[in-house]
């Protein structure tokens, strides 16, 4: 396995013999899946020892149905960032310009895909972290319905909003993956016993008289020059196939609520999450004179700065006397988003947005400011389906500056079906590989 893009963490090299839908599919795994016998570190320097004794549920169905799994990829640490700079291997390089970042937190996945190194690879989305890598680097992502696919075996950020996810180069082997991945799992509390549809076989759709949703309150953030080519490309398309489209519009500041009261749950959440990485249970141990001392210098040795900065967060807004004032008062501001962003759908079946407003950064990029709305709603928006659950795939839409762009596609929940369908069509229409 190459490693051009600094993607790949270990090459395991597992494959099965028997045959199977994914039968001699490529298939590289983020580093956050457990896979038995192999070094499962999430990019974090405290698990650089932890040797997973089992595996993840959705690795082994992709077994199961033949595939053949050639590496574990590079991550933002235990999942925490969207750019791929945190991970303690360093930044993962975007294939189309290896000045540029790929996204993250899922970035070694995507890179892998991005380059043709693999046919599958595996990721997870809390905030966008499949869906906006897919954009950054040209590719499909997939971040199906919460439950549809089992969460067992995979190291948890936030695990109201984790979702397990990936990246293909088109449609068709995206749907066809979801008919491996789906399904119950008695293992995981949390997936759903929803039948399983063989997408593969559903993917046509007439759009003549389809009502698709345009997110105007989003697009209107985002710099005009950049999305207005692509995005008018597709409208015009859609509508040369008799598509209705259909502004959709929320509260602006309902919106601006997005990307802080995702950074208060997830943050709260992964700080009870990774509560056991303390060097005892888990983790590459530091001594000390105390149980409590050895606890300290482990978790202080091994977590960067930038995660130790987010479990502060997360155990300030879970303080007794902050709790009702910060984190019960973010998931009521999550459900106010979700029944807004839920009242969109009362007259279409699909809502489209841009993914993102910008290219993939350089590397040498500082952030885009937090109060700026085309980072605050343009570049936080994605995480609404991570709120909501609800089923949600980004394809490629064009180039500007020559990087990729990518478009959002949502259905209402377990709707996958209509997802791909409709997906696969405008991916048709747009040239893409169907």
């Amino acid at each position: 396995m190459n490693n051009p893009y600094n993607a790949v963490l270990s090459t395991p090299n597992i494959q099965t013999t028997q045959a199977g839908p994914l039968a001699n599919w490529t298939v590289a795994i983020k580093d956050n899946f457990n896979l038995i016998d192999t070094i499962t570190t999430a990019s974090c320097k405290l698990l650089d020892n932890h040797v997973s004794i089992y595996t993840a549920d959705s690795i082994a169905r992709l077994l199961d149905a033949g595939a053949h799994i050639v590496a574990k990829t590079s991550m933002d640490e235990l999942g925490m960032g969207g750019s791929n700079r945190t991970a303690y291997t360093g930044p993962v390089l975007n294939p189309h310009d290896l000045s540029r970042i790929t996204g993250g937190s899922s970035g070694g996945s995507a890179a892998l895909v991005a380059s043709g190194e693999v046919r599958l690879a595996m990721g997870t989305d809390t905030g966008d972290s499949v869906r906006r890598p897919a954009a950054f680097c040209g590719i499909v992502g997939v971040k199906p319905t919460y439950g549809r696919i089992s969460r067992y075996g995979v190291i948890p950020f936030a695990s109201s909003m984790d979702h397990v996810a990936y990246f293909t180069h088109n449609v068709n082997d995206a749907a066809l993956a979801l008919e491996v991945l789906a399904g119950r799992s008695d293992k995981d509390m949390t997936s759903s016993f929803e039948a399983v549809a063989a997408y593969s076989q559903l993917l046509s759709m007439d759009l003549k008289g389809k009502r698709i949703g345009v997110f105007k309150t989003v697009h209107d953030t985002m710099d005009q020059e950049t999305i207005s080519t692509p995005l008018n490309h597709v409208f015009e398309l859609l509508e040369a196939q008799g598509a209705i489209l259909v502004d959709k519009t929320m509260d602006l500041n309902l919106l601006r609520t997005v990307l802080p009261t995702y950074s208060i749950i997830s943050n709260a959440e992964v700080l009870a999450n990774s509560a056991s990485l303390d060097g005892v249970r888990f983790g590459v141990q530091k001594p000390g004179d105390s149980l409590e001392e050895i606890m300290m210098n482990t978790r202080g040795e091994g977590f960067s700065t930038p995660i130790k900065k987010r479990f502060i967060y997360g155990a300030y807004s879970l303080d007794d006397q902050n709790q009702d004032l910060i984190f019960n008062q973010a998931k009521k501001v999550r459900r106010l988003i979700v029944e807004s962003y839920s009242s969109l759908f009362n007259d279409v079946d699909i809502m489209i947005a841009m993914a993102s407003g910008i290219i993939a950064p350089l590397l040498t990029e500082t952030d885009v400011s937090s109060t700026d709305d085309k980072y605050v709603v343009g570049e936080s928006h994605m995480a609404i389906q991570n709120f909501s659950g609800y089923p949600s795939i980004t394809i490629p839409v064009g180039l500007h500056e020559d990087m990729p762009l990518g478009i959002n596609i949502t259905t209402k929940p377990f709707d996958e079906k209509t997802m791909f369908a409709f997906a696969h069509e405008l991916e048709i229409l747009l040239g893409g590989k169907a």
